[in-house]
């Protein structure tokens, strides 16, 4: 009986420092997202695809931007999919930049001290836009920037602007693509109003053009069209990776996991996942999995 005891505790001790040691040798990783659908959609997949290549993933989402900022540098999140144009301008208060690949270079010289990297940028772009129903966009013959412009100085005061508060005062919004594209809003044709009303104000015709953000699913939903930034203007939003340096170096083969996502994301594949879980009404993870599986990242 004593040698059977003995056995039994023996095996229990190994099994236990096997789990310990398990533990210890376990990938483990945390993946942060903000407040929104394509934040949560974009969290889903790299949890997925992490998950997929041994990594034991938690998830801390739904996080106003800052909080995840202050999270990341904090190292309470490891990753995160965020955006070029955040980035530089709101977290370090540094002039927004056009190009995308010069924003992430930017982004990388200035966050080192951070302790924060950026790597896999797509071509998601969620920057400002101007948009139109696309029945009046074709009847006035205005596809670009430039095509509004000189039908708002042909024109003035015919067309409406819907617009948040934000946008209509700063440098990057309505003042900038005023000066950029040579024209002016005649006085009370600006609209403003909360930021969540002014696509059903445009979708409505209580308006002509509203400002959107170009990944958002209502473009497709209410058949508006984007004015194309032809003078590029506006800056780059585009999402890409952010990480700890720690993260990176721990695990350097997370940048080539993701890859298969920087190859595949752009506005409007991202509008179309938007769209299937704002106005389908699907879970972010089922429509996570679905693109995953439909481009082979993952299996069924």
């Amino acid at each position: 009986m004593k040698k059977l005891l003995l056995v039994l505790s023996t095996f229990v001790l190994v099994f236990v420092l096997a789990a310990c040691g398990n533990d210890k040798d376990a990938k483990k990783i945390t993946v942060g997202a903000k407040n929104f659908t394509e934040q949560f959609i974009l969290a889903k997949m790299t949890t997925i695809m992490l998950e997929e290549n041994g990594f034991d993933v938690k998830e801390k989402s739904n996080l106003a931007s800052l909080a995840l900022r202050s999270a990341l540098e904090n190292k309470q999140v490891d990753l995160t999919w965020d955006y070029t144009g955040t980035g530089l301008v709101t977290y370090l208060k540094e002039d927004p930049i056009s190009d995308g690949e010069e924003a992430l270079k930017k982004l990388n010289e200035l966050d080192e001290k951070n302790g924060i990297t950026w790597s896999n940028i797509t071509e998601a772009d969620n920057t400002y836009a101007l948009v139109m129903r696309a029945d009046q966009a074709k009847e006035l013959g205005i596809t670009t920037l430039t095509d509004f412009a000189a039908y708002m100085n042909e024109h003035p005061g015919e067309l409406l602007m819907a617009s948040h508060a934000e946008f209509a005062n700063r440098k990057d919004g309505i003042p900038g693509v005023e000066k950029e594209y040579g024209f002016k809003f005649a006085d009370n044709s600006i609209v403003e109003m909360d930021s969540g009303l002014t696509y059903a104000a445009l979708k409505d015709k209580q308006v002509d053009v509203s400002v959107a953000f170009a990944t958002d699913a209502r473009i497709k939903e209410f058949d508006f069209v984007i004015l194309e930034d032809d003078k590029e203007f506006f800056p780059s939003y585009q999402a890409a990776v952010a990480m700890t340096m720690k993260t990176k170096e721990k695990y350097p083969e997370i940048e080539e996991i993701l890859s298969p996502l920087q190859e595949l994301l752009n506005s409007e594949s991202l509008r179309e996942l938007n769209y299937q879980v704002d106005i389908e009404e699907k879970s972010e993870d089922a429509v996570a999995r679905e693109f995953l599986i439909e481009h082979g990242l993952i299996e069924k």
